[in-house]
């Protein structure tokens, strides 16, 4: 048994590890579309050993998909996502739009698989913050064993968060540096090589960014509302790949060694943590790789029962394309969707 998928946003950074990420864990597929804005129509995009070629979001009949993996963009988004739910298909969103609609679930599958089932309300799941996914992959097992009470998080996160303009603009600011050459920020509010810009999405009136302020909501959202989570989103000149620093205060005390366990236990997740030169996970390293990566876990006294770890991801994996694609999976593990016969 197979499904009928198109991908719309085929061209773009996300879109195209979608493609890669269904080929790379074998989905169940009878056909697929790459789907694009009209000045993409007939740019060719790569689906294993095939070439396809883009097909207009304007034209194409969406009546002969069973699932949509939307990473178009927040305005896209809106204008298509909800038409496409009522011609049948599953929308799977990449974007901000449907995030706190409350009659789409927000879904990171190893945290709250169950809420799989309210898609069926409008036929969207929301896909989380990258920020996001990668915390409350982090959290969840914890909360189970003593009860997440407070987080407070500072993210590293890289230019691919901004898209192919983002690392654009590291890769050409790191050049000119070295040649003695300018290249103005554009994409970000200041130069991005060998700088550090703690500014992520737009500012809100109480000073809060707005990538901070997701992390909140969603963290609420998706795994208990009663949590508080204080964060502080950065900008850091890394190609690919996002770093959280993580304290969190538990309802009940758990000890470090504990946590070490429960989270090698966990889904998603990998633990790297020796207390030596080396013996953590950068960035650079988890690229291309589907876990979360754990590692300096060790108590926080400044607070009872506290807890700190060292958290890092794709960003375009984990926190985009791997996490929607799971979310597809989840519809099929779950019986959610009716497959076509092969």
């Amino acid at each position: 048994m197979s499904y009928r998928v198109a991908v719309v946003g085929a061209t773009g950074a996300v879109g195209r590890e979608m493609m890669a990420t269904l080929e790379e864990v074998n989905f169940p597929i009878k056909d697929i579309y790459a789907v694009a804005s009209r000045k993409s129509i007939g740019v060719e995009v790569s689906f294993g050993n095939r070439t396809l070629k883009c097909l207009d979001l304007e034209t194409f009949d969406f009546t002969k998909v069973d699932i949509v993996l939307m990473s178009a963009g927040g305005d896209v988004s809106k204008a298509w996502s909800e038409k496409i739910g009522k011609l049948g298909p599953i929308v799977i969103d990449n974007s901000s739009a449907w995030r706190m609609d409350p009659d789409v679930p927000l879904i990171v599958p190893e945290v709250n698989p169950d809420a799989i089932w309210d898609c069926k309300k409008k036929n969207i799941i929301a896909n989380p913050n990258c920020s996001t996914i990668q915390m409350v992959v982090a959290l969840k097992p914890l909360h189970d064993a003593a009860v997440v009470k407070r987080v407070i998080v500072s993210t590293y996160q890289a230019t691919a968060g901004a898209g192919k303009e983002g690392m654009d603009e590291l890769w050409n600011q790191t050049k000119a540096v070295f040649v003695m050459g300018d290249v103005p920020a554009k994409k970000f509010s200041k130069e991005i090589a060998f700088n550090v810009i703690p500014h992520i999405d737009v500012f809100m009136e109480d000073g809060q960014t707005k990538e901070e302020w997701k992390m909140k909501v969603e963290t609420k959202k998706i795994l208990d509302p009663n949590i508080e989570v204080f964060a502080t989103c950065v900008r850091v000149p890394v190609f690919v790949g996002h770093s959280e620093s993580i304290n969190v205060e538990f309802e009940n005390p758990l000890d470090e060694d504990e946590a070490r366990e429960i989270l090698r236990e966990a889904p998603g997740i990998s633990v790297i943590d020796k207390r030596e030169a080396g013996g953590y996970i950068t960035p650079k390293e988890c690229v291309g790789e589907f876990d979360t990566f754990i590692s300096r876990i060790r108590k926080d006294p400044s607070v009872p029962n506290g807890l700190a770890f060292w958290c890092v991801s794709d960003n375009l994996r984990k926190g985009a394309a791997l996490n929607a694609v799971q979310i597809a999976q989840l519809l099929d593990e779950r019986g959610v969707l009716t497959p076509v016969t092969a």
